[in-house]
């Protein structure tokens, strides 16, 4: 059993050019809906000193993303008992406060939750959700008869939406999937006629590829991926045409990683970090994206180059650019993925290791745009959870 003095000597011995950082995935990791994962409270009292301090650099990236990141740390800090600041969360959408480009565009939003306020506080300052655009053009949504409108709608014209932000799965799929579409064939005039003759399309930004997320229903349930899925197959079944995305945020992109790291030196008060520890529950995802991030890391090492206004956004050799206006730096060396076995990932299942690339190529659910790449789904350490993922990286850290 380790104790906390052992801890605190571990890390007293730790030399001053080894300094990691540890990144958190919540859901089938820390949490399952609204319960704890028993393991979490254990493996998070190893990690803070005789004061309630972290020990190393903590920062919880979730591709949840229909809350502020004030509520997801309250959250976090009531169902772990240790204080979280919001600056240790990183949602699917925080990056979008980089893009400034779009932010004084008229921008859609579809998402669940305060999406309004959310995309306010990230710096759009011309916002308009799924519910104001069916308020304002009550005949576009017809599927639900319950639904349909009795009198025409007298409210004042939108103004022309120039882009489009996906924040996460809605609740009502036929309202959005339709809207959206409207929106996307008529250049964002979505009381006109469809337009055949669109060689543009809207710059859509989607945060959050979830294919599919872990609760306490005894499977996986459908997550964000699964509706742009949705879209993308409606998109292409009426245009012809691949819908194209503008930039991909949340986990596997490596911005959403970058991103990350930024925190992680934050709290480090700027110094370099050496080594990144990146927990998660889902190979599409969490493992996918800590491990294509030790690649760039590598190859950032190698060129010796830093990203400075264009920023990589893609997953694989899917690679999109988006103008941000703050440097992003990468400066770890590596980035360590550890699988844990209490969400998504089914024990019971062989990894891709021990597969056929026949077989791995069928059962990869990630994103359209994830390139599969085998060595980049395979987790550099499989533990039973989180408690067993710390008392690894501390190993490691002695």
């Amino acid at each position: 059993m380790w104790c906390r003095g052992f801890l605190q000597q571990t890390v007293r011995s730790m030399s001053s050019s080894r300094q990691a950082g540890i990144l958190f995935d919540v859901d089938g990791v820390l949490i399952r809906g609204g319960s704890v994962i028993p393991a979490a409270r254990r493996a998070f009292q190893k990690l803070l000193d005789r004061n309630n301090n972290f020990l190393f650099p903590v920062v919880f990236v979730t591709n949840a993303g229909s809350c502020q990141r004030h509520h997801k740390a309250q959250q976090l800090s009531h169902l772990l008992e240790v204080q979280i600041a919001p600056e240790q969360v990183v949602l699917s959408h925080s990056p979008l406060q980089l893009l400034k480009t779009f932010h004084d565009k008229c921008v859609l939003v579809s998402g669940q939750g305060p999406v309004t306020d959310i995309a306010n506080t990230l710096g759009f300052r011309n916002v308009i959700s799924v519910e104001q655009l069916r308020e304002h053009h009550p005949l576009l949504d017809m599927v639900d008869h319950s639904r349909r409108p009795r009198l025409p709608s007298s409210l004042e014209i939108l103004p022309k939406i120039q882009a489009i932000i996906l924040f996460g799965e809605p609740v009502r799929w036929e309202t959005n999937l339709q809207l959206l579409i409207d929106v996307l064939l008529t250049n964002g005039s979505p009381g006109s006629v469809y337009d055949p003759q669109l060689t543009a399309q809207l710059p859509v930004l989607a945060c959050n590829m979830d294919l599919m997320w872990m609760a306490e229903a005894p499977s996986p349930r459908f997550g964000h991926g699964m509706f742009l899925l949705c879209l993308e197959s409606v998109y292409r079944k009426l245009t012809g045409r691949e819908l194209q995305y503008q930039a991909l945020l949340g986990k596997p992109s490596l911005l959403t990683y970058q991103y990350a790291e930024h925190l992680l030196r934050q709290q480090n008060h700027d110094r370099k970090l050496t080594t990144i520890y990146a927990v998660g529950d889902n190979l599409m995802t969490d493992i996918y994206g800590a491990n294509l991030y030790n690649h760039y890391l590598a190859q950032q090492q190698t060129t010796m180059t830093t990203t400075k206004k264009l920023v990589a956004q893609g997953t694989g050799s899917h690679v999109t650019m988006a103008m941000v206006e703050e440097e992003l730096v990468s400066t770890a060396a590596q980035c360590h993925s550890i699988l844990v076995c209490t969400g998504v990932y089914n024990p019971r299942s062989p990894l891709p290791s021990d597969q056929s690339s026949a077989v791995t190529e069928m059962l990869f659910n990630g994103h359209r745009d994830m390139v599969l790449e085998p060595n980049l789904v395979e987790p550099g350490h499989v533990v039973e959870d989180v408690e067993a993922a710390v008392d690894l990286l501390l190993q490691q850290e002695s």
